[in-house]
């Protein structure tokens, strides 16, 4: 008689499980890019390079959805560090609500809005490293290929403002526009 109690628990779990299982909205995905970003400034400074996100979301791919993102740029460019040394690579972490839209055609076309914040080292006398925030906004299309994988499209607009950059004179404020186009996967669970 414990035996078939034990029994009837364990299928009772198992089935309770499996059902949260298949109502979970949960999902992952990777994607890659191109990056470039123009400074505000006199000079005429940008950067291009890489990105590539990690991320892992909650919500329905036909209506609302949070995401909460990874970002990785490796950089060369010598923007913020003194003369003859590199800045290092961005890591970064943003927020972003996406609302898509179900018009009944393959794809979903989606908003994205958000926020974020990151850090790269720099090689400067009074400073190591240098942290920056920003605002992202997006648009694209999920190509849904099967109930649980997609493929998505899209373009990122970011609003980045950096941490001062101290020198022995002054501090120097730099503030950025960022465009990138990216291509990645999502997986759905």
């Amino acid at each position: 008689m414990e035996n078939t109690s034990t029994l009837k628990k364990l299928l009772f779990f198992l089935l309770f499980t499996s059902s949260l299982y298949s109502q979970s909205l949960l999902y992952i995905g990777t994607s890659i890019g191109a990056y470039h970003e123009s400074f505000d400034t006199d000079d005429d400074i940008s950067l291009s390079t890489s990105i590539a996100n990690f991320k892992i979301g909650y919500g329905n791919r036909k209506n609302y959805a949070i995401e909460f993102i990874l970002d990785y740029m490796p950089n060369k460019s010598k923007i913020f560090s003194s003369s003859g040394t590199y800045d290092g690579d961005r890591y970064g972490f943003n927020i972003a609500l996406v609302k898509a839209f179900d018009f009944d055609i393959y794809a979903l076309p989606f908003i994205k809005a958000g926020f974020g914040s990151g850090y790269m080292k720099i090689n400067r006398n009074m400073q190591r490293k240098l942290s920056y925030g920003s605002y992202n906004v997006a648009a694209g299309m999920f190509l849904p290929i099967n109930a649980t994988l997609d493929v998505e499209l899209g373009y990122e607009y970011r609003y980045v403002s950096y941490q001062s950059i101290n020198t022995i004179s002054q501090s120097l404020q730099y503030d950025a526009h960022a465009n990138s186009v990216y291509c990645g996967i999502n997986i759905r669970f």
